[in-house]
């Protein structure tokens, strides 16, 4: 029995200015054959548990490409003929598909990633079941759907169960190569575009939903997936959706589905985020700090580059110097322009140098200039650590080279690359302690949370305006279907 196993995760927010060349798809780019089951096996990924169940079952495995990249801009064109053309020419031969893929993948040459990709995959191998593993955040189509035999999501954001996720979509797949299920999906869409910030998995109404999905699979489904879509993607359908894998019945599969999307529904107004302004947010954090003994975390949600950011916008700094905040821990704020001019100062120079807000914003009408400062670089590193927290687990990361440039009432670490605070290893890389701190400036929504809340009196979340924002007024939606809510009124 031959397996084709394969990982492409693409995020794609379409208003991003940060490109998604080829080269972005790994720390060197994508791996292909062997390398590409090399740098899964013994990891955390949907694509590690393919592997594991397929050697387990004495398969031959075909591992033609492991390629994932950060959330950005559409995917370049050439970069996605090559990655699933990769993934297409393997096919024939193969007795099972197995994809660990993202569900929201948008490139120059499709509007629907994902759904494109196994369209081609069910024409060049006719009858060959496929199974996927996709994250919650999915923007899920016919096309996806109609083409697959097995799809199962994430149950948890923050991502803690990618490996759980594949190992769950494995087993059904197996199963149905065994002959003992004939699994039935059927799916049902929502007009709902959630915020990111109301997806996560341990409160409110989505932790309802998930609950509802666990308790249907303990009674009667064999796989029950909650997406809460990628609302940032100017497409058809950015939106919440309910797919169900029922061990032989397509109508039990609708029903059910029906049965949670209606429940997802009538709480709609649960999954958007209403943001206060950020004057007034900085000026909270500025009162709880007051009495506090530890940081607290000032979470820049319009700039996170896990959601398609370019991680140097400037807002949220300016209003905390703006209101008197001192003692804050900020990072990391990618600036490769002011990285070279720091580290040609050398440690210990006093210097004055335009930060931030380089990267052109004009895709949703934003025009910001650089911010001149004048600090003391304190560090020179290279920006590696080793993450430690639920996510990712014991993957080396590295920003590039990175400053720790001290201004006073504030310490920012400077990098070259576009980094998720994943870790406390994104400060202590360059010698800064963030428990010292008073507040802690990161450009994140929900990654950090695991690492950096225990660490914290309180979090305070900021809606910069920037790329990745919960003000959905600012992103000039001309593709999604209507009406749509909140976009329009129910």
């Amino acid at each position: 029995m031959r397996v084709l196993i394969a990982r492409l995760n693409h995020e794609t927010n379409t208003f991003s200015p940060v490109p998604t060349p080829l080269a972005a798809f790994g720390p060197d780019g994508p791996t292909f054959a062997e390398q590409a089951y090399k740098d899964n096996k013994g990891m955390r990924t949907a694509m590690s548990a393919f592997i594991d169940l397929a050697e387990q079952a004495g398969a031959t495995l075909v591992t033609p490409v492991s390629a994932s990249a950060n959330p950005s801009g559409p995917v370049d064109a050439g970069a996605y003929t090559t990655l699933t053309r990769c993934i297409v020419d393997a096919a024939p031969g193969c007795d099972a598909i197995l994809l660990d893929l993202h569900g929201a993948m948008v490139a120059q040459n499709s509007a629907d990633g994902e759904g494109d990709l196994l369209a081609r995959l069910r024409a060049a191998a006719p009858g060959v079941p496929i199974g996927v593993a996709l994250d919650l955040h999915a923007n899920v189509t016919p096309a996806m759907v109609g083409n697959a035999d097995v799809i199962v999501g994430f149950k948890t954001y923050p991502h803690i169960d990618m490996y759980e996720t594949g190992e769950h979509a494995g087993r059904l797949l197996f199963d149905l190569l065994a002959g003992s299920s004939r699994p039935a999906m059927r799916w049902h869409p929502l007009p709902l575009m959630a915020h990111t910030l109301r997806s996560a998995s341990f409160t409110g109404a989505m932790r309802r939903a998930i609950e509802a999905a666990r308790a249907a699979e303990a009674s009667e489904s064999l796989a029950v997936s909650i997406f809460a879509g990628f609302s940032l993607s100017d497409i058809e359908a950015p939106c919440m959706s309910v797919v169900v894998v029922d061990a032989e019945s397509p109508e039990r599969a609708q029903a059910t589905a029906d049965r949670i999307a209606n429940q997802m529904w009538d709480e709609r107004e649960a999954f958007i985020y209403r943001s206060e302004p950020l004057a007034e947010s900085i000026a909270r954090a500025k009162a709880i700090a007051g009495g506090a003994t530890r940081p607290v975390l000032l979470l820049d949600h319009g700039d996170n580059c896990m959601s398609g950011g370019s991680c140097d916008t400037m807002d949220v700094l300016q209003e905390a110097l703006a209101q008197g905040l001192d003692g804050i821990g900020v990072g990391p704020l990618c600036d490769p322009e002011a990285v070279a001019a720091l580290i040609a100062a050398g440690e210990g120079a006093e210097v004055t140098v335009a930060l931030g807000n380089k990267v052109s914003l004009e895709g949703i009408g934003l025009s910001k200039k650089p911010v001149t400062l004048t600090g003391t670089v304190r560090t020179v590193g290279n920006g590696e650590y080793v993450i430690t927290g639920p996510t990712y687990t014991g993957q080396r990361s590295s920003m590039g080279r990175t400053v720790l440039f001290d201004i006073g009432p504030a310490r920012i670490v400077v990098t070259e690359r576009t980094q998720e605070p994943w870790d406390i290893g994104v400060f202590e890389c360059v010698g800064l302690d963030p428990r010292k701190e008073r507040f802690l400036l990161l450009k994140s929504r929900m990654y950090c949370r695991p690492v950096f809340e225990p660490l914290s009196a309180a979090l305070v979340e900021c809606d910069s305006p920037g790329v990745t924002s919960s003000d959905y007024s600012l992103f000039p939606f001309s593709k999604v279907r209507r009406p749509v809510f909140p976009l329009d009124p129910v």
